[in-house]
């Protein structure tokens, strides 16, 4: 689902008297992984099976790895995710260790093999989890998820692809129409940050499946996409930029324009987190945006976000706040700066082995530091990093004059805190002389709009609530109220 995600925030927080990283990314989204050793290529090809725990979720993962005339090809399902046969861009093997890549995932797998087990960790933005592979598939409990919608669905859908033939992509999505509507309204749902399918799946949640279930039956059609470079869609998401996923949203639009069977006069947007970010964006430049729904979206920069992040998210006390928190900041300048890719590279790494020693008696057994170090660098020095680090929404929704606006957030949102950023938001369409401007603050909901005791990320996968049935309703009626 996607919920913003700050790549450095998840920095290197403190434990004991030093730094342990502690990750905030809203990964879900399928990895890949693998680990193996063996004397031959007859030991690890085959199926193995494995299970991550992730944010409270038990997630089932199946490697395929076979030989090619190329070497070892491995492929890799998530069932509980719908994700069946993503390539692994690089598979090497050394006795007795394998790597895995996915560069679309910014994600890699280091293991080795022993006997008939595969024993390693899966490496994301800095993370490193546990991951042990067997060749027998386990049982995993079936997630109780009552909002989730079920056929005969009362309402047509219908898979769609369209293009963005600025970036020569093909994007693949679902389009909801209400029955006995001529020409209903549609909103297009954009999702936060990371890639994410279609459903914005999470933590063993369909946030967008609900969403879009919830306002067709209301009467809205509705249009929700998987990202470029994610489950059908084509394109490479590692490259891309908060900017160029502003024009897949574009190209969104363009292809409901030439839909007859839509008002294309009351088409809106509806984006969470990163997605409220893109939005803006959208709305700025076109006077086609009949409205704009901004769910846990952020009014500060980048940089800002990931600093509160770094405070709100931690779940462990620090001996130090102002060092933990000059250490991050200091990180981020360095990311964000204007010097050449390969200084700010070289930059950061030195500023993370600056607590080596600290560091390295904080590893898992069996993983690499320098590999630890060099995840965090590649991923805050991404194009997407750089780029949210400089970028404030306040500069687009300041632009925003005559698109009515709903902007909700909960109050217990630990990774986009609610006072700060939907005070942002409104000082932002203040300023653009919006007249039409509604923020909501719904007690007692977390990032994902659920029903919490914490807010905490790992609670999302435990309860069994998708989206809270009154935020739902606040935005359909708000959208009905403003296309009739």
């Amino acid at each position: 689902m996607a919920f913003l995600l700050i790549a450095f925030a998840d920095a290197l927080a403190w434990k004991r008297y030093g730094f342990k990283y502690k990750c905030m990314s809203r990964l879900l989204i399928v990895m890949t992984f693998l680990s193996l050793s063996s004397f031959s290529f007859g030991q690890i090809t085959g199926d193995w099976f494995g299970t991550l725990q992730v944010q409270g979720v038990q997630l089932r993962m199946v490697l395929h790895i076979s030989e090619s005339e190329e070497g070892l090809v491995t492929t890799l399902d998530s069932p509980d995710q719908g994700a069946f046969g993503l390539a692994v861009e690089k598979t090497a093997f050394a006795d007795p260790k394998l790597s895995l890549e996915l560069t679309n995932l910014r994600a890699q797998f280091e293991g080795q093999l022993k006997q008939d087990s595969l024993l390693g960790f899966w490496l994301q933005a800095g993370r490193q989890f546990p991951l042990h592979f067997g060749r027998k598939a386990k049982e995993v409990a079936k997630l109780k998820r009552p909002q989730e919608p079920s056929l005969p669905f009362p309402y047509q859908v219908e898979e769609v692809i369209f293009e963005n033939p600025g970036a020569n992509l093909q994007l693949a999505g679902t389009l909801t129409l209400p029955k006995g509507i001529e020409k209903p309204p549609v909103a297009i749902l954009i999702s936060g940050s990371g890639p994410q399918d279609r459903d914005e799946s999470i933590a063993g949640h369909k946030p967008f499946l609900v969403l879009a279930d919830h306002l067709t039956r209301h009467g809205i059609a509705v249009l929700r996409y998987d990202d470029r470079g994610t489950a059908k869609s084509t394109g490479n998401h590692a490259t891309a930029t908060t900017a160029d996923f502003a024009t897949d949203v574009e190209s969104a639009m363009q292809y409901l324009r030439s839909r007859p069977d839509i008002d294309s006069n009351k088409m809106g947007l509806i984006g969470h987190s990163e997605g409220g970010i893109i939005a803006p964006i959208v709305a700025a430049r076109s006077k086609d945006v009949a409205f704009m729904v901004l769910l846990a979206s952020t009014g500060v920069s980048g940089k800002e976000l990931s600093l509160m992040q770094a405070q709100s998210l931690r779940t462990f006390d620090v001996p130090d706040e102002e060092a933990f928190m000059a250490f991050n900041e200091r990180a981020i300048d360095l990311a964000a700066s204007d010097e050449e890719l390969e200084v700010i590279r070289t930059q950061l790494t030195q500023h993370y082995n600056s607590v080596r020693s600290v560091m390295a008696s904080m590893m898992p057994e069996g993983s690499d530091l320098d590999a630890f170090i060099g995840q965090q660098v590649s991923q805050m020095t991404s194009p997407w990093s750089r780029f949210f680090y400089n970028y404030n929404p306040a500069d687009e929704l300041e632009k925003v004059k005559d698109c009515p606006v709903l902007s909700l957030n909960g109050t217990k949102d630990l990774q986009v805190l609610a006072n700060v950023n939907q005070s942002e938001i409104k000082k932002a369409l203040e300023k653009a002389e919006n007249k039409d401007v509604t923020i909501v603050k719904i007690e007692n909901l977390n990032h994902l709009f659920q029903e919490c005791e914490t807010g905490a990320m790992s609670e999302y996968g435990q309860i069994e609530q998708t989206f809270s049935p009154k935020a739902l309703t606040i935005i359909s009626d708000w959208i009905q109220s403003k296309t009739q």
